[in-house]
């Protein structure tokens, strides 16, 4: 009952494994969605690396969320535009768009089955207080040259199929956005990737990255023996602490806990989201017809910030059930298949970071991308390959320096 349903529903041939080599020339440290697409652009650029993961494909935060990709800030977008400035926020956002698509060219060029569907997202008002807060985030997108519209109950019903409860009061739609099985996605990238030479070393966890002297590389420690590199990439999210202290209070892990319904007939043709909760609750309909349904963190202590623990929760999950009746009467009662948990990364200032530290020369890193990694992987992973290849940081990736003032100030 713990495991999710994009992994209960995986059905893929195993990637292969192999055994740890003494010499990589890059290696890729994660196994999710990050790491895939790192080790996507490096296949591209015709260097074969070394991914080594803790577990196995996708068992992170990756393969453990609501299979969807939402393009925008992880943060409101007015919020975003007074804590980061007007400019960093549309860039953050226009980056977002185009990680959707660069996700939807890669998935098309490389025939990855993954039940991409590129539909929208309803961010639904369930009071006036949210739906003014709603209107007010259109605005300002449209002002700044974004796709942003409200739409009424009617239209809710029109878009979703299905009518909401008493509750909604409105929506607003953002057509940038996608239902994705997330296991799978990140299985057929490995997939791929395998084809043109990468190698996996499964259930390898790495405990420590230093620098030889002479000549100067990455030694990378793992229980299993140790593999040296010209450049590492770190792409662990919750995880990134663990191996780079300098990350301690920046990404904290933070647990999300989703459920799925039985099989039901279609009855939701779009994602998306609401505030029952000040953390949010979101979902989606699978292509198989289960009803996939998260949040409610709030409820549980610390807001299960910090919490490693990959494993739902009562408090947690009975919340889930009674909010999805809440907002869906005609879904309340359904019979639940599964449930489980996984770990984000969040940051003080919900922006993820990226960049370099100082003492480990040929080290770069990504994470805390706050419950919203999937648009920002393939444009993070496309950087992090050119970093890893040219040994300086792509001007990109300047915004999510972890240098930034907002991200001390919280």
């Amino acid at each position: 009952m713990t495991h999710s349903h994009w992994h209960a529903t995986l059905d893929q041939e195993p990637l292969p494994g192999h055994e740890l080599p003494p010499r990589a020339e890059v290696v890729v440290i994660g196994g999710g969605i990050l790491g895939a697409m790192t080790t996507y652009w490096l296949t591209r650029a015709g260097v074969a690396p070394l991914v080594l993961e803790q577990g196995g494909p996708a068992t992170g935060a990756s393969g453990n969320n609501g299979g969807l990709c939402i393009t925008g800030t992880p943060e409101p977008y007015p919020a975003a535009v007074q804590r980061l400035g007007r400019a960093t926020a549309q860039e953050v956002w226009g980056l977002t768009l185009r990680g959707l698509a660069m996700l939807r060219s890669v998935v098309e060029q490389e025939g990855i089955a993954c039940d991409l569907r590129p539909d929208g997202h309803l961010e639904l008002a369930a009071n006036p207080a949210q739906l003014a807060a709603l209107t007010q985030a259109a605005g300002e997108l449209q002002a700044d040259g974004f796709q942003s519209s409200m739409v009424d109950r009617t239209a809710i019903c029109t878009l979703l199929g299905l009518s909401p409860g008493d509750e909604v009061l409105g929506a607003r739609y953002n057509e940038a956005a996608a239902r994705l099985h997330s296991a799978r996605l990140v299985h057929g990238l490995f997939a791929v990737t395998a084809r043109r030479g990468a190698r996996f070393c499964w259930q390898t966890p790495v405990t420590r990255l230093d620098i030889s002297a002479s000549p100067r590389q990455v030694v990378v420690t793992t229980p299993h023996g140790v593999v040296t590199a010209s450049a590492v990439v770190v792409a662990l999210n919750a995880w990134s602490s663990d191996l780079l202290p300098e990350l301690v209070g920046i990404v904290r892990p933070v647990r999300g806990q989703a459920l799925a319904t039985a099989p039901v007939a279609p009855s939701l043709n779009l994602a998306f989201g609401v505030d029952l909760t000040p953390t949010g609750e979101y979902g989606q309909q699978t292509v198989d017809g289960a009803i996939v349904f998260g949040g409610c963190r709030a409820l549980a202590p610390q807001r299960d910030v910090d919490i490693r623990e990959r494993v739902p929760t009562p408090l947690v999950q009975d919340a889930l059930d009674a909010a999805l009746g809440r907002i869906f009467p005609s879904l309340a009662g359904l019979p639940i298949a599964r449930r489980w948990a996984g770990l984000m990364g969040f940051t003080p200032d919900y922006l993820p970071v990226a960049g370099s530290v100082e003492r480990l020369p040929g080290v770069w890193f990504a994470g805390g991308f706050c419950g919203h990694g999937m648009p920002f992987a393939g444009p993070f992973g496309r950087l992090l390959a050119e970093a890893a290849l040219a040994g300086t940081l792509p001007p990109e990736l300047e915004p999510y320096r972890l240098q930034r003032p907002t991200l001390r100030q919280g």
